[in-house]
């Protein structure tokens, strides 16, 4: 009888242990999983802090904010590399690190630059950092690339998208053009004016009013008028998309996701080649309405000569 019930007690014993065993081996299965499921959630979200590929030493930014003079406030190299910690630029341009952009956000204030109605916040191309007298012509030759997109904008009593201004080629008279003509400042007209459209890209341009103009008769802003404008196919709407800009002598080409291509090298463009240039980028909003904004990202920009 004795034998029996120590018989009994060693499987009841076995049974225990075996149980016991499994817990603790179950138990152990889901923590070494709970703890990789959380190593992974680390590791995503590490992965999903990212920098832009930007490099601002050749740029400075004009802001929608005024300073105590009533102009547009400007941020020039080397500050403009610490912008992410100005206090200043913070509102109007910022690091999305989760989206690897900058985001350039503006809407109407009383703070305009000089021939405009508009505010920005926009990048002017330097080619020496801090001054803007170095610039470069259709001769010397160019090239823009920008990886970007529209992060959000409001729209107008039409229902539409307010439209905002991505990229830009803008016209400079250089010192001796200026004086010859007797303008008080070195301001020509953009050559180039690329437009976030209502989900679409459109591309303006400059044409002579008069083709017989002399070279320094075209020098004066009122010699010319604005092109019917050109509207890309494919729309981008609020997702990334790569704009190209190739400049070369008497010609300009407008390259959209790399599929699509707008050429100009009339003889406009040919004319234009009298003028200094500089790229421009980023948002110049294109409305007046109360309320009315839009942020740009950027993720890439680079510029070549």
């Amino acid at each position: 009888m004795n034998h029996f019930r120590k018989e009994i007690l060693n499987i009841l014993l076995i049974a225990i242990l075996s149980v016991n065993a499994f817990c603790y081996a179950q138990k152990s299965n889901v923590s070494a999983s709970e703890i990789k499921t959380e190593k992974k959630k680390k590791n995503k979200r590490k992965k999903k802090v990212r920098l832009p590929h930007i490099d601002l030493s050749h740029w400075k930014v004009t802001l929608p904010v005024a300073n105590a003079a009533g102009k547009p406030i400007e941020i020039s190299p080397p500050e403009i590399l610490n912008f992410a910690n100005n206090e200043v630029a913070r509102p109007y341009m910022y690091i999305d690190s989760t989206q690897g952009a900058i985001v350039f956000h503006a809407m109407p204030t009383n703070s305009k630059t000089r021939n405009t109605k508009y505010t920005r916040s926009e990048l002017r191309e330097q080619m020496v950092p801090g001054d803007n007298n170095k610039n470069w012509t259709f001769g010397d030759g160019a090239y823009m690339k920008g990886k970007l997109a529209m992060e959000e904008t409001t729209r107008g009593a039409n229902g539409k998208y307010h439209r905002t201004i991505i990229m830009q080629i803008h016209g400079r008279l250089t010192n001796e053009q200026r004086d010859l003509i007797g303008e008080d400042d070195n301001n020509a007209p953009p050559i180039l004016k690329i437009y976030w459209d209502n989900g679409k890209v459109r591309v303006k341009t400059k044409v002579l009013k008069n083709l017989s103009a002399t070279n320094e008769e075209l020098l004066h802003e009122d010699a010319w008028g604005d092109d019917d404008g050109f509207n890309f196919e494919q729309r981008v709407d609020f997702n990334k998309f790569i704009l190209e800009v190739k400049v070369s002598d008497g010609k300009m080409v407008i390259v959209l996701n790399k599929n699509e291509y707008k050429v100009y090298d009339n003889i406009h463009i040919k004319r234009w080649g009298v003028f200094e240039n500089y790229f421009k980028a980023g948002n110049y909003f294109q409305s007046r309405d109360k309320g009315a904004y839009s942020k740009v990202r950027y993720y890439e920009l680079e510029v070549s000569h």
